[in-house]
């Protein structure tokens, strides 16, 4: 014991001149001063004692944090310059001497990191993480958030993807790693789209002219100036010039950073990695169904489709994906959906025709329900939309209808539903004000869990019909 306490007045007396210069420039009182010593000794002496816990750590470099804070706020207030003796530096040596004892603390490492990173210490972060990723090489939230930090901090993709590539090499498992590389990618790709609006590289050849002519500058657009040699140029060079620029840009156009094919490579070493897992392949066409607003997100979603296809042809997910690809990121009240939606009532038609030709009929009705169960959940929210044609509304209401009639049978529910699944359907459905489908799912419900609290407090409900199905 006397080797801790030792240990610990050696670390006490380092903050001594920190303390006296507190009091010298008022900053504190001699009682608050006295108080953060004695708090001080408190924590140093648990530390260095045996059985120390990494929470203790913590509690410490947290009350660090809130004394340098209140440091801050009392040198601001009285125009006192900040200290020689920066708390920074005292919270630094508190969390790496926790992180060197509890090195197998994943906490603690990120507690270190979120401080380094709010006090804007870059060096200190990237040596944090280097150490980290070395103890830790088999944990896939830490190399996503290598990559995070190095996308969003620093701006730097090429580091991110190092990180996300050498993090699948020890974690070739985690399906987590793989679905953020695919956001990284898709992420990284929407950032270039952006910055070549903003400077308005995605006008064409033309329009950019008559924008440099009118000198006219929008809130998102930033025209670039002809350059000196644009201007000196004759006509024949201006002609050459248009031609190679337009070159340039259908290059730039085909490139792998534009044109998804760094994300469908990726989809396909998971698809390859994992043996065509349908749901693992519905998760990654969820993924990229964020970013519809890209060029090449259809190409990608066609791509996971027919991979989709290829690997698990009649799993629901892949199913489900294949019906209402078209569909994905469209607005209800747009030119191209009546389109799309009629290629969805082919697919959802054609699909349950092929289900009712297999031999197994148990399996055929449980992916008939599923298939439909997941076009009932993505139709509903279109018939809440307010400006919704009404032929629209009624086309889509009749197919809520007919999917209805695949996923809320007797049959339907007793092998192709779980308990949360109807639940969750039948609210959708009574909140859309589908009455007379919500009375006939409940029949079949009840006989199979006629004790369930929601399906009892469903039926006496009143089923009212809101204005999203008149």
């Amino acid at each position: 014991m006397a080797g801790a306490s030792d240990k610990a007045r050696f670390y006490l007396e380092q903050s001594v001149p920190e303390l006296q210069e507190l009091i010298r420039k008022k900053l504190f009182t001699t009682e608050e001063v006295r108080s953060i010593a004695k708090k001080r000794s408190t924590f140093e002496h648990k530390l260095n004692a045996r059985g120390s816990t990494a929470s203790d750590y913590a509690r410490y470099a947290v009350y660090e944090m809130n004394l340098d804070s209140l440091r801050r706020k009392r040198s601001r207030r009285l125009g006192v310059k900040a200290t020689s003796y920066a708390g920074q530096r005292r919270i630094f040596f508190v969390l790496d001497r926790a992180t060197r004892k509890f090195h197998g603390d994943t906490d603690l490492w990120l507690q270190y990191l979120t401080f380094a990173r709010q006090q804007k210490a870059n060096k200190k972060v990237t040596q944090i993480i280097t150490t980290m990723l070395r103890l830790h090489p088999t944990t896939p939230e830490l190399w996503v958030y290598a990559a995070a930090y190095a996308m969003e901090e620093r701006g730097d993709i090429t580091e991110a993807r190092s990180y996300m590539q050498r993090g699948l090499r020890f974690c070739s498992h985690s399906k987590d790693l793989w679905t953020e590389y695919l956001k990284l990618e898709m992420i990284h790709i929407a950032k270039i789209l952006a910055r070549r609006h903003i400077l308005g590289l995605d006008a064409t050849s033309s329009e950019r002219h008559q924008i440099s002519d009118t000198e006219v500058i929008t809130g998102d657009v930033i025209p670039l100036s002809s350059t000196p040699m644009e201007q000196n140029m004759d006509s024949d060079n201006n002609r050459i010039h248009s031609t190679g620029f337009k070159s340039i840009e259908k290059k730039l156009a085909s490139t792998p950073a534009l044109n998804g094919a760094i994300p469908i490579a990726i989809v396909d070493s998971a698809m390859k990695k994992f043996f065509g897992d349908a749901a693992f392949g519905a998760h990654m066409f969820g993924i990229v169904a964020e970013f519809t607003q890209l060029p090449c997100a259809r190409r990608i979603l066609q791509h996971i489709v027919n991979t989709l296809l290829t690997t698990a042809p009649t799993s629901p997910p892949t199913l489900d994906c294949f019906i209402r690809e078209s569909v994905v990121g469209l607005v209800a009240t747009s030119r191209e959906f009546p389109g799309a939606l009629m290629t969805v009532l082919d697919r959802f038609d054609s699909t349950m025709q092929n289900l009712g030709s297999l031999d197994k009929a148990q399996d055929s009705t449980r992916t008939c329900a599923s298939v439909s169960r997941h076009m009932i959940t993505w139709i509903l929210p279109y018939l809440a939309t307010s400006e919704l044609d009404p032929d629209i509304r009624c086309v889509l209401k009749s197919m809520v209808q007919t999917a209805a009639n695949h996923c809320l049978s007797d049959t339907s529910v007793e092998l192709g539903s779980t308990k949360a699944e109807t639940m969750t359907l039948l609210e959708g459905l009574n909140a859309c004000g589908f009455k007379d489908l919500v009375q006939s799912g409940l029949v079949p419900a009840l006989k199979v869990w006629p004790d369930e609290p929601g399906l009892l407090a469903l039926q006496a409900s009143g089923l009212q019909q809101p204005d999203c199905v008149q």
